[in-house]
């Protein structure tokens, strides 16, 4: 029975604590789907018109029996409600001295990047101890990125970032899966999450490989998800360079004189939109004004700015997406 245990490896600082809330709702559901029906179907044996029981005093109401038995489910339910909504809010609220990871899906395989440009395919190697945020989107259709060892599951979605954080507790390989169906192979879109010491991850990091792309993909037609050295310039450095080649450094310059804003300071703080309105200078804003960048208006500037809808993979718009955050992050992550 060792080869089949009941629940995965606990490999996070989450598994404990939803494993235990997971063990009082099937407590919790086998009380009252398992023993109440019995003593249900006790009484009506025992008061069924054929048994000899006393019905001299039959019993019409019975106030303190009634709030009991709604009083104390309600009770519970309530207090598994709360335990369970705290626990979901800490587990999206990353802490600030995350590691981020940027993630891409797409069918059927996991790309990663690490900050220092480091770049996997089907595989994401994590420090022992230390918080990690994925920053993830898909490329074509919708994803999952799921962990059972961590009991973290996120979709991945086109056009947009989802992120998700968790913080490793114990060294070794767990499974990495796609939790949604996504096509014909979606059982092949699978691979490992290696967990090490911060002292081995910190040599990983800076030691030169290949990035293995899986049977079927194709280097130049999956938008910028390539094979090649598995140390490349780091994301911020790499967005500054397309930055500069895609003559963004014309319009938003540093000092605000440009025909754009400056993104100086920008990621984390709430902008000024030209109809009035505010919002949040987060990963998907930036993505959004890189793609669709009439969409939300900065105050006091004209819609010029080209659409690189269609131009830019992927990886190019992460590296921007990095190079943005890299001028001042406001939010403290």
């Amino acid at each position: 029975m060792n080869n089949f245990p009941l629940f995965p490896d606990q490999a996070s600082t989450f598994a404990p604590q939803i494993d235990l809330l997971y063990g009082v709702l099937v407590a919790l559901s086998l009380l009252f789907a398992g023993v109440i029906p019995f003593v249900i179907l006790f009484l009506i044996v025992k008061y069924h018109r054929s048994m000899k029981a006393d019905r001299s005093n039959p019993v019409h109401s019975n106030l303190k029996l009634e709030l009991t038995w709604s009083i104390i489910p309600l009770i519970l339910a309530l207090g598994v409600f709360t335990w369970g909504a705290l626990l979901y809010i800490d587990m999206r609220r990353a802490p600030d001295d995350t590691l981020e990871v940027y993630v891409i899906g797409k069918r059927w395989m996991w790309h990663t990047q690490h900050p220092n440009g480091k770049r996997e395919n089907n595989e994401l190697h994590v420090p022992i101890g230390q918080p990690v945020k994925l920053i993830m989107t898909s490329q074509d259709v919708i994803h999952s990125f799921y962990i059972p060892a961590f009991r973290i599951k996120q979709d991945v979605l086109p056009g947009r970032y989802t992120t998700m954080w968790f913080e490793a507790t114990r060294a070794g390989e767990y499974h990495l899966f796609c939790a949604e169906y996504c096509g014909t192979e979606h059982s092949r879109m699978g691979g490992r999450v290696v967990v090490m010491s911060m002292a081995d991850y910190q040599t990983w990091l800076t030691t030169p490989g290949e990035v293995i792309l899986p049977d079927g993909v194709d280097a130049v037609a999956d938008g910028g998800v390539v094979a090649g050295p598995a140390v490349g310039d780091p994301m911020a450095l790499a967005g500054q360079q397309l930055f500069t080649n895609l003559g963004c450094v014309g319009c938003h310059r540093d000092d605000g004189a440009g025909q754009g804003p400056s993104l100086v300071g920008l990621f984390g703080a709430q902008g000024q939109l030209a109809d009035g309105s505010t919002v949040l200078a987060d990963e998907n804003y930036v993505r959004e004004s890189i793609l669709n960048p009439n969409a939300k208006i900065a105050a006091g500037y004209q819609p010029i700015m080209p659409s690189y809808q269609g131009q830019l993979s992927e990886d190019q718009i992460l590296q921007l997406v990095a190079y943005i955050k890299s001028l001042g992050d406001t939010s403290g992550n």
